[in-house]
């Protein structure tokens, strides 16, 4: 198993760690090749290297981001469609994806038990991406974005700070899309949308409370324009994940997404932030197995 460690995730936490949790897996009969990462992108290039060579099972040490580093070299590594497995060590930030696989994560990286987990692939102007997280669009991409660059610092805290600090930006958008080939486009002015294959985002806020990553569906959630207050107000519901069944809310499952955007927009993906032109988003059923 190749073992991606990011020395930084978690603000440094994961490099403090990792030797002490990978000498626990080695005692535990796990033979391991261990690579660190020396900056962002690099985790992909050492999976999708790995990959080419024969390597089908992957663990990534760190968080969020990690993770989505991980899968996508995975992904885009394996475009022969061979099957692949990853197994997770959560020494980052969020740790999101994870908290919709309970159990100790070092027995289930132990066991090789694993279990099939769908994928999104979003297409974009210049090529695709990956996610078995979620996607966002809107207000969850101007938080992390926010966070990312102001409040990595407070670990899970950074998320609810970076929602604070975006606040004053009185945040209204506007996205065209369709879904799963619907003759008429919707093009309502939202606070947000997220697409999402687990409940969690940010750590243990529940953003998607219906959302499973094995049923062959996208948890689409849209949340309508609202004031500050009314923000704020619903903020403590995205913990449980009740904000979704309040008004200006609403939820379904879908299985693709086509987009018509004028440019590259922020979009959130599996807690990292990019500026892309989306033009379609599609779930990948049970395309990769996870060690849970």
């Amino acid at each position: 198993m190749l073992a991606v460690v990011n020395p930084s995730a978690g603000g440094g936490r994961c490099g403090r760690l990792a030797e002490e949790a990978l000498a626990r897996l080695t005692a535990a009969g796990v033979a391991l090749e261990v690579r660190r990462t020396e900056g962002p992108g690099h985790a992909t290039d050492l999976v999708r290297d790995a990959y080419a060579t024969g390597f089908r099972r992957f663990l990534s040490v760190g968080g969020d981001g990690t993770a989505f580093e991980v899968i996508n070299g995975i992904l885009k590594g394996g475009a022969s469609g061979d099957r692949a497995s990853v197994g997770f060590l959560p020494l980052g930030t969020g740790n999101s994806f994870l908290r919709d696989f309970p159990g100790d994560p070092f027995a289930s990286v132990a066991s090789g038990r694993t279990r099939p987990c769908d994928v999104f692939r979003l297409r974009h102007a210049e090529g695709e991406v990956y996610s078995i997280n979620l996607v966002a669009l809107g207000f969850p991409a101007d938080v992390g974005e926010a966070t990312n660059r102001r409040f990595k610092w407070a670990g899970p805290l950074g998320y609810v700070l970076g929602v604070v600090s975006c606040l004053a930006r009185r945040p209204r958008h506007v996205f065209r899309l369709r879904a799963d080939g619907a003759e008429a486009w919707e093009s309502e002015p939202c606070l947000m949308l997220v697409f999402a294959n687990s409940r969690f985002t940010g750590g243990k806020m529940m953003i998607a409370p219906d959302a499973r990553p094995d049923d062959g569906l996208m948890e689409f959630v849209r949340l309508g324009p609202l004031g500050r207050l009314s923000i704020l107000r619903r903020l403590p519901r995205l913990f449980d994940g009740t904000y979704v069944r309040l008004p200006g809310a609403s939820r379904r499952g879908v299985r693709r997404v086509d987009f018509d955007l004028p440019g590259p927009v922020g979009v959130m993906i599996d807690g990292e932030v990019l500026a892309l032109r989306c033009v379609s988003l599609e779930v990948l059923p049970g395309r990769i197995d996870v060690l849970a």
